[in-house]
Formats: C-alpha cells, sequence, structure tokens
C-alpha cells in the first residue's frame, strides 16, 4: 500500500537532511537535536511539501532509536474504515475476509518510531483509541483480547491548525495534548528565500546522481526565475521542478532560465509570471508612453542582470536575440551602456 512506508534499517539513499542556513531552519535543526534522545511525542506542523517527514526521519535517525524501524503511515490516504486494522493490527476471524491475523503498524514499529502523516484527518472514533495507545503504552488487535506492550515513539504531522480542529469538535483535545509534548513549526519555502539556492543545487545534484548523469550547474539566470516564484507546494515542488529542469536541459552541463518549466496554477497560467496590477492614475495616462517605460525598465534590467550579454538578456525576456536587438535599437538613447 502506497499510504505507508516501513523499514527496519532506512535505505542509504533515502535519507534527506535539512537544506538552508536561515535562522528558522537552524532552529529547526536545533529543536531535532534536543529531542532525538528523549521519548516524548513530537508534532510538527507545516503546509504541504515543507518537509514534516524529513524532520521526522532526522529525528529517528539521529537518536537512540535510530538502530530500531522506522515507519510511516499516511492517515489520509487510508479509508476510515480500514485505518484502525492498519494501525493496530487484527486477529483470524476479526472480519469477513480476515482469513489470517495481521501485525499493525504500532507492532512493527516496535523499540522504533511510527510517524503519522497527516493526524488532522484521523476519524474521530480511531482517535480515541489512539489516545489510550498513549495513556496505556499497549494495543489490542481488532477482534482480540490480548494486551500488547509497546515502546514506540510517536511523531505526528499536520498541515492543518489542529487547535481550529478542536475548536470544530473535529479532534479530540486530549489526543491534541498528548501529542503536543515538543511541537516543531516547518517555515514555507516563501519565507526563506536564501535557502532556494542551496536547496535548487541540492536537488539538481540528488537528481543528477539517481539517474547517473554528470552532474550539472545552475546558471544564475536559472536561479533568478527560481526566485522569482512563490513556491504554494514548497520545497516538494522545487524538488520537481528541478528534476524537470534537468531533463529538459539535456546534454547540457548547465541548466538556464529556459529548462525551468513551472506547473499552470488553477487559473492555467504560469503562477510566477503573473505581474503586479498596474495602479491607473485618477488622472489617466499616456498608454503608450507607459508600456515604452515597462519596457525599458525589463530591458535595463535583463541587460543588467546578465551584465550586458544579449542572448542571456533575450533568454530571460523569452525574446528571440533579434527581437531583443531591434528593441535595444529603439531605444538606444535611453538604455544604459552595458554592452559592450
Amino acid at each position: 500500500m502506497n499510504s505507508e512506508k516501513e523499514s527496519p534499517v532506512p535505505h542509504p539513499g533515502s535519507h534527506r537532511t535539512l537544506i538552508g542556513s536561515s535562522a528558522s531552519i537552524q532552529a529547526v535543526s536545533s529543536s531535532i537535536g534536543l529531542i532525538a534522545n528523549r521519548r516524548c511525542n513530537v508534532l510538527i506542523e507545516g503546509e504541504t511539501g515543507t518537509g514534516k517527514e524529513v524532520v521526522a526521519r532526522e529525528i529517528h535517525q539521529s537518536g537512540s532509536r535510530s538502530r530500531g524501524p522506522w515507519v510511516a503511515v499516511n492517515c489520509g490516504a487510508i479509508p476510515d474504515t480500514l485505518l484502525e486494522a492498519e494501525l493496530f493490527g487484527y486477529v483470524r476471524g476479526a472480519f469477513t475476509g480476515a482469513f489470517q491475523g495481521r501485525v499493525g503498524k504500532f507492532e512493527a514499529a516496535n523499540h522504533g518510531t511510527i510517524f503519522l502523516d497527516e493526524i488532522g484527518d484521523m476519524p474521530f472514533a480511531v482517535q480515541a483509541k489512539l489516545l489510550r495507545v498513549l495513556q496505556e503504552k499497549e494495543i489490542e488487535r481488532l477482534g482480540g483480547n490480548e494486551r500488547i506492550r509497546l515502546d514506540v515513539r510517536i511523531i505526528a504531522a499536520t498541515n492543518v491548525n489542529l487547535e481550529d480542529r478542536v475548536k470544530e469538535g473535529l479532534f479530540r483535545q486530549d489526543l491534541y495534548y498528548r501529542l503536543n509534548v515538543f511541537q516543531i513549526v516547518l517555515p514555507p519555502l516563501r519565507d526563506r528565500p536564501g535557502d532556494l539556492p542551496a536547496l535548487a543545487h541540492h536537488l539538481v545534484a540528488k537528481v543528477c546522481a539517481n539517474e547517473d548523469l554528470r552532474p550539472k550547474s545552475l546558471d544564475l539566470s536559472a536561479l533568478d526565475r527560481l526566485s522569482a516564484h512563490n513556491w504554494p507546494g514548497n520545497v516538494r515542488e522545487l524538488e520537481n521542478v528541478m528534476e524537470k529542469a534537468v531533463i529538459v536541459s539535456g546534454s547540457r552541463s548547465c541548466i538556464l532560465a529556459s529548462d525551468i518549466r513551472i506547473a499552470p496554477g488553477p487559473s492555467g497560467r504560469f503562477r510566477s509570471e503573473q505581474p503586479d496590477r498596474v495602479p491607473l492614475p485618477s488622472g489617466g495616462l499616456d498608454y503608450q508612453q507607459a508600456l515604452e517605460a515597462f519596457e525599458l525598465d525589463l530591458l535595463t534590467q535583463a541587460l543588467a542582470r546578465t551584465r550586458g550579454n544579449k542572448t542571456a538578456a533575450a533568454e530571460l525576456l523569452r525574446l528571440k536575440r533579434t527581437t531583443l536587438s531591434a528593441r535595444m535599437r529603439v531605444l538606444e538613447s535611453r538604455l544604459p551602456r552595458l554592452v559592450a
């Protein structure tokens, strides 16, 4: 089932560390160091794609439980009717079709860590069972009477505000307090733009290694294009974009701005290419003059960023080099002397 991943010993190539030197990421790293060898439950909050499972794995692999099993369960991906059986297991005959018993995810994680992703989507009835596990440190398989003692560390994650869920009556308050012994909040990628270059380089290197390709570098124009995007999908979206860029760049050793293909948003337009609205003065304006000023500003920025390189500037503006040269001749007297 794709909803969970488990391995007694993590595969060497699957371990991803936090990338970035921003204050927010350094704070997360410090938190991991504080609790790695503790037994306390941990609640990781953050938007989709911010790397909650990466942090959870880091906690597991940095602490004394690293030699124990790691079991990850996506609570939102398993049907409500199956989640209890998946988590706690069941005995033979517990329900129609249960021809033999099965060990649940909690038992599989004994002496290790269980990661409960999207905990906010857990059905209310299963929340009560989980609360009992947290209190008693033991489980009962579905349909059975035997109590099984466990030594499992629980790390939960959510992309929703659990306090709001509690107020709405959708999440048990007592369970929230049990899970939220130590809280880690992951910042969205848009709030740590300084980490973007390091992340992009890391992800490109990862893709090249996985595909047995020679290492590729990122042109400044590519980094500029990445920086212009808001990244609603966070690091996961960036990872997809960089994988695509490696493919599109073909045999070239350098990834250019034209290789960065960002998926369309709901409106069908590229999210990173939606400009702010230009205010219209109450007294109106000279339309042609405004267009010329806008074009002049874009040309100046592109030439300054590429240090006068017409080919690179044309690529930044998605223009043919001949078109760029023609527009430069029209505006020649007002452009800065950046071209040799």
